[in-house]
């Protein structure tokens, strides 16, 4: 795909738990990002914050996390559980 900056398989990225979202260091300083639910949907580029590079993530569907139902969903199971 033209346009693509770099392939970087889904285990060389960072997952953060609270944005549900991969990130990989961008060389003009800022990240690639994709969201998990974007990767659940299939796509595969994640674009740079601040640049106009792209990022291609090499994955198999089965290696995802699964997507949360709710996104209070654990919160809330928790805050029930201390009542």
């Amino acid at each position: 795909m033209a346009g693509v900056y770099e392939e970087v398989p889904l285990d060389k990225m960072t997952f953060d738990e609270h944005e549900l979202a991969y990130t990989y260091q961008c060389p003009c300083g800022d990240v690639f990002r994709i969201f998990l639910e974007e990767l659940h949907d299939g796509e595969s580029i994640a674009p740079c914050d601040s640049c106009t590079l792209k990022l291609r993530v090499l994955y198999k569907p089965e290696e995802l996390p699964p997507l949360p139902d709710e996104p209070g969903d654990l919160a809330d199971a928790s805050a029930a559980a201390d009542d």
